[in-house]
């Protein structure tokens, strides 16, 4: 029999170590999709949230964002929306962002971001003036928010009817 002391050492050892089962079943159990196992956060998905909110992408890109006085959940960021914008070039729609990152790598997100060219009221300009690394900081953090909402619907020509809500920009005036 094992001397007090050392009973008294392996009954407090086992209130801080975890049974054997537990510790295997842990270990044999998948990991979490989107979770970290780094203890130091990404400081560019620090960035990239940052980015989107003051570059007022949720404005477009989620539903109630902006009746909400931008107090919405991250979980419903950038979900994209059936309200279209229709215009002279003919209506477009605010695209679910989580799902469109979440096809592309994080190189290829870089380049689209950097040379893509839109039809209104998308600034993609502003896209094009991204450095580098703040395009892979929006990346990073839409990743991180992970797949959510339905895809937006497709860009209708002008003239075309569509069957959502729309916001009508005016046409240029006649010179």
């Amino acid at each position: 029999m094992a001397p007090p002391a050392a009973r008294s050492l392996g009954r407090a050892l086992r209130q801080f170590v975890a049974p054997p089962a537990l510790t295997l079943t842990a270990l044999a159990c998948p990991a979490v999709p989107g979770a970290t196992t780094s203890a130091t956060p990404d400081p560019l998905v620090e960035r990239g949230r940052y980015l989107i909110v003051v570059g007022g992408c949720n404005e477009c890109h989620t539903p109630g964002y902006v009746e909400a006085g931008g107090r919405l959940a991250e979980a419903d960021w950038l979900t994209g929306t059936d309200i279209g914008w229709q215009g002279p070039w003919g209506t477009t729609y605010p695209a679910n962002l989580r799902r469109f990152i979440a096809a592309l790598s994080e190189d290829e997100w870089v380049h689209y971001a950097r040379h893509v060219v839109t039809r209104p009221p998308m600034g993609w300009f502003v896209l094009n003036a991204l450095s580098e690394s703040d395009a892979r900081a929006i990346y990073r953090f839409v990743q991180g928010l992970g797949v959510a909402g339905e895809p937006a619907p497709p860009y209708a020509m002008p003239g075309v009817a569509v069957d959502t809500p729309v916001i009508r920009f005016p046409d240029a005036p006649a010179e």
